[in-house]
């Protein structure tokens, strides 16, 4: 072995780097034990029982409360003490440490996985001198069509839209844009060009200035090792939150713009009388009569005293059957009836909210002009109820008395009473526009709107120098935290929306911690198994190759801060059986070397010398795509991709000079040299010379893989495809019961609850189902989220055997392993530009790979081939989870992690090819006058052992995975396993019969098969 010395010293230095790596994960772990062992020490379990005072539950429930509180405590306490010494040269604090260690992905840790799509539209918008012009809203609106089609970048759209426009008609786009870009150099004589760059910069700008806003928020958030990343391309934001155990608190931190206003508050005895007659008029209108008999007039405005005011809205409020058809508006919207000088002008439950404002927007001419209505930021305290607050323009351009981004700080803090208030200091400038804004109005209230909602709306007392405020209302602790984060990290300068949402429970995972470990422990042992038992004592050799193979992978893993998730665990396990697959080609070629009578040292170099280019060719389609699923993946499927990518190189390293550092070892060793054997008794001639005439039968071949294409694509078009949310858009919640449920009875039962029946399927066990609707899937709010949960609580509830489950612990599984465990949201949007990236990078990865393997092999016709072969086996992958979808007693939804499955089989199901192909090349260059048919039936027949055992061992680690995986990597590895046993049928009896019908086609002649 050329150069072992310098290979040895890679290997060493490698290891220890690897070692220095890994070592921090150590530490870090070391001290979260110690924060465990101080947290439920004795004076923990002592507390929680005496303030429980005999009630076991309360007690434990106290006991997991202070556990936290004193874990939580403990490592903010040592966070920035040393927590490793390394070789006493530097220290690390355990903050450092834990920056350091393997990162467990959202499916193992349990948290939130947030997709945030910055709205460029509402930028462009926003720099119009008129957003609502209909000329400037007919361009936006072509532009919005041809990005939903395309997915394209908006302003690339928009680009596209004026050039198109402008070749038909004169577009002059410095008319709409240039009062707001003065500053940026437009003016009237700028071309559309330049205004198109100015409003692309003014975009990237708002973009980046979201990104750092949102960086802000969440730094300020506390979250252990979140991740926050541009998807500049998509205009998008990607943010994972492990360990998150309040998603809706994150939700509205988010997407809160921050955009602070203050505004005058309005009269309820004023308009009271104008919300009557848009009572009056709405049932005019529902009913069907003339709505010109109807006599309004805001002049009209009834002028009367607070007491008749009050009783003429008694009088209109009805209480009778009839309430909804004689009184529409005032059956959702219950008027104030007590202090008529508020600017609150009524309440109406969470549900009714939507039809209010409906009505009140339908109703419009009949209500002043000077005012406007809006929510109160929360619910009236133990109810369901918010408050409608009228609200008064006070100039024509109908903006609010101080707004923009005028706060200098702002925190949580309390009042004397104890009540959590959040206040605020202006900046200069501000403040003394605030203190005019107040003197002006004392007497009046002043109402605080963030992000269109009212917080306070306090009456003024008095001038208020020194640009101070206060935000108060019926707070927590929590949530003053939350809006003074808000405040003082700066407002949105677009607003960002969440277009796909992820939440896994921490039980749900910490049971995929549990069934990933063991089904890589069970592989592991398996493989190790299968090796020696086939290989005898060069199994050893192979599976020292492989530990010390996954020891690499992991130090690789830590050293570039990679994600851990439990599709990344499955890639480490598909590793192995790849890491396997160079060992099997090495160790048939020696086996090759030894029967054709050379002695083991000579055989061993020439096994090597002869399966490198067969290894690096297959290594590096498999390698192709990982990069492009690592590219176009997100979430746990890019972890999955990188797991990969990084386990073939070091497989690659591994299988060739780890092992053979391993056998130099041995053959150094005179114990060791006389016990290398490459097989057992029971293995030296298995499939050796076997004389199969694979290529006499190649027309037969053609009409059975037709029918099987033929049959699996009926099954796509006529059965179709079970589309998850990724596909299909829509809300997925994974319910789990105390006992086993009826999918169908769950789906009767919620169907009184949503518009359209969910569907329901098991998940997993009997006492698990799925939940997935489209109910109100093109709202992200607050409020929208809770309503679905609402009704999947009161859906489900009944179903639950021994707890009452109340709303709360449904949907968080915190505390209780029963409820809600996961769920997704994906937007329409969303959707459409996964399934976009799903179908270029299937065609990308084929496209990739049919011309590395003509380039690589120098005739088009074996990339032509290897490209029929991988169509054919996404093809039958694709046929077979729509055959046997609502059949098998699993779920077979197309999502990403199919995608991810059918790429990695594209990827993985063109080794067996490429090795046969390298043969045939072999054999040609050896032989070049013989005949090609005995030429291929030769190659395919002498690596026809390589094929069984690597299709055996892969089979193998994918089988375990499939069963001891868990129920969300079920699909995954059926697609897996399915996909790779087609790739080995495919390569024998697709891609060599094409290739040799190809390359034969231009002859003269026919070669003619001996048959033997």
């Amino acid at each position: 072995m050329q150069n072992k010395g310098a290979i040895r010293i890679v290997a060493i230095i490698f290891a220890l780097v690897c070692l220095y790596q890994l070592s921090f994960t150590y530490f870090s772990k070391r001290v979260e034990g110690h924060a465990k062992e101080y947290a439920t020490n004795a004076y923990a379990k002592n507390l929680a029982k005496k303030l429980a005072n005999g009630d076991a539950l309360r007690e434990q429930e106290l006991l997991d409360s202070i556990s936290t509180a004193r874990e939580n405590y403990y490592l903010d306490s040592v966070s920035d003490k040393t927590a490793y010494n390394f070789l006493f040269m530097r220290s690390f604090t355990y903050r450092e440490c834990k920056a350091r260690e393997i990162n467990l992905g959202l499916d193992l840790k349990g948290g939130m996985n947030v997709m945030m799509e910055v709205s460029t539209i509402d930028v462009v918008r926003n720099l119009a001198t008129n957003p609502s012009d209909p000329n400037l809203t007919k361009l936006i609106d072509k532009a919005t069509a041809i990005q939903k089609e395309t997915g394209k970048n908006f302003i690339l759209c928009f680009k596209e839209v004026i050039d198109k426009e402008s070749a038909t008609s004169k577009i002059d786009l410095s008319a709409f844009f240039r009062v707001k870009l003065k500053e940026k150099g437009i003016n009237a004589n700028s071309s559309n060009s330049d205004v198109l760059a100015a409003i692309d910069r003014e975009c990237t700008d708002s973009y980046d200035r979201t990104f750092q806003v949102l960086s802000k928020r969440i730094d300020k958030f506390g979250v252990s090792q979140p991740t926050i990343r541009k998807l500049a391309a998509t205009e998008r934001i990607l943010i994972e939150l492990p360990g998150i155990k309040d998603p809706q608190r994150v939700s509205r931190l988010l997407e809160g713009t921050a955009q602070l206003e203050f505004w005058q508050g309005g009269s309820a005895a004023k308009v009271l009388p104008s919300l009557i007659e848009a009572d009056k008029w709405l049932a005019q209108v529902n009913t069907g009569k003339d709505i010109d008999t109807v006599n309004v007039n805001d002049d009209l405005v009834n002028k009367e005293t607070e007491t008749s005011t009050a009783n003429i809205a008694k009088n209109e409020i009805r209480k009778d059957t009839g309430i909804a058809a004689t009184n529409p508006l005032f059956s959702k919207l219950k008027p104030n009836q007590g202090n008529m000088h508020s600017c609150v002008v009524g309440v109406a439950a969470v549900q009714d909210k939507e039809d209010v404002d409906l009505m009140l927007k339908k109703a419009s001419k009949t209500l002043p002009s000077d005012v406007m209505f809006l929510w109160g930021a929360k619910p009236l305290k133990g109810t369901n109820q918010y408050e409608l607050y009228v609200l008064n323009y006070t100039n024509k351009a109908k903006t609010a008395l101080l707004d923009g981004d005028v706060i200098s700080d702002a925190k949580d803090d309390f009042r004397q009473t104890g009540e959590p208030v959040v206040t605020m200091v202006m900046k200069d400038e501000a403040a003394r526009k605030w203190a005019k804004v107040t003197g002006s109005n004392v007497g009046n209230p002043i109402a605080i709107v963030l992000d269109s909602v009212v917080y306070s709306a306090p009456v003024v007392n008095g001038e208020i120098t020194g640009g101070r405020s206060e935000i108060s209302g019926t707070f927590t602790i929590d949530e003053t935290k939350d809006l003074a984060n808000i405040l003082k990290s700066g407002k949105l300068t677009a607003p960002a929306t969440i277009v796909q949402e992820s939440i896994v429970g921490p039980s749900l995972g910490a049971e995929s911690i549990h069934s990933g470990m063991m089904s890589f422990i069970v592989a592991f042992l398996l493989v190790f198994a299968y090796m020696i038992f086939f290989y005898n004592m060069a199994g050893i050799a192979a599976c020292i190759a492989l530990l010390v193979n996954l020891f690499f992978l992991f130090g690789v893993l830590a050293s570039i801060g990679a994600v851990l998730t439990l599709p990344g665990i499955a890639g480490i396990v598909l590793t192995m059986g790849m890491a396997i697959d160079a060992n099997v080609i090495i160790y048939e070629r020696i086996k090759e070397e030894l029967l054709a009578g050379k002695n083991l040292v000579s055989a061993i170099t020439d096994g090597y010398k002869a399966a490198y280019s067969a290894i690096i060719d297959g290594n590096v389609t498999t390698l192709i795509t990982g990069i492009v699923l690592a590219y176009f993946g997100s979430g746990p499927v890019q972890g999955f991709a990188i797991t990969l990518c990084i386990g073939i190189l070091t497989s690659l390293f591994c299988g060739i000079f780890i092992s053979r550092l391993v056998f130099e070892y041995m053959l150094s060793r005179k114990k060791f040299s006389q016990h290398i054997t490459f097989y057992n008794r029971l293995t030296k001639n298995f499939l050796q010379n076997p004389k199969i005439n694979f290529v006499g039968g190649h027309k037969t071949q053609y009409i059975i893989t037709s029918v099987m294409v033929l049959i699996a694509l009926s099954s796509i078009v006529f059965k179709g495809l079970d589309y998850g949310v990724d596909f299909a858009g829509g809300r997925t919640y994974v319910i789990r019961f105390d006992q086993d449920v009826n999918p169908m009875a769950i789906r009767e039962s919620l169907q009184h609850q949503f518009t359209d029946a969910p569907e329901v399927k098991t998940f997993g066990p009997n006492y698990q189902v799925k939940v997935t609707t489209k109910y109100k899937v093109n709202e992200d709010s607050e409020a929208v989220k809770a309503e679905v949960i609402k009704k999947l609580h009161d859906g489900t509830k009944q179903f639950f055997k021994y707890k009452d489950i109340t709303i709360k612990e449904f949907e968080s599984t915190l505390k209780s392993p029963l409820g809600i465990i996961s769920s997704e949201i994906v937007g329409p949007t969303m959707a459409d530009d996964i399934k976009r990236s799903a179908v270029i990078a299937v065609v990308i990865s084929l496209i990739l790979i049919f011309i590395y393997i003509g380039l690589r092999f120098r005739k088009w016709q074996y990339g032509l081939a290897g490209l029929a072969s991988l169509t054919f086996d996404a093809l039958m992958t694709i046929g077979l989870f729509s055959l046997f979808s609502g059949i098998l007693p699993f779920s077979l939804e197309v999502s990403q992690d199919f995608v991810a499955a059918v790429l990695t089989v594209i990827g993985y199901s063109i080794n067996d090819t490429v090795i046969v192909f390298d043969r045939v090349r072999e054999n040609v260059r050896l032989n070049p006058k013989h005949n090609f048919g005995k030429v291929m039936n030769n190659a395919m027949n002498q690596t026809l052992s390589r094929t069984f055992n690597t299709l055996g061992s892969t089979l193998l680690v994918l089988l375990i995975v499939f069963i001891f995986g868990g129920e969300v990597l079920r699909g995954f590895m059926f697609a897996l396993l399915m996909g790779i046993a087609s790739g080995a049928f495919s390569s024998l009896f697709v891609a060599c019969p094409i290739a040799y019908s190809l390359i034969t086609r231009t002859k003269k002649e026919k070669l003619k098969i001996e048959n033997k």
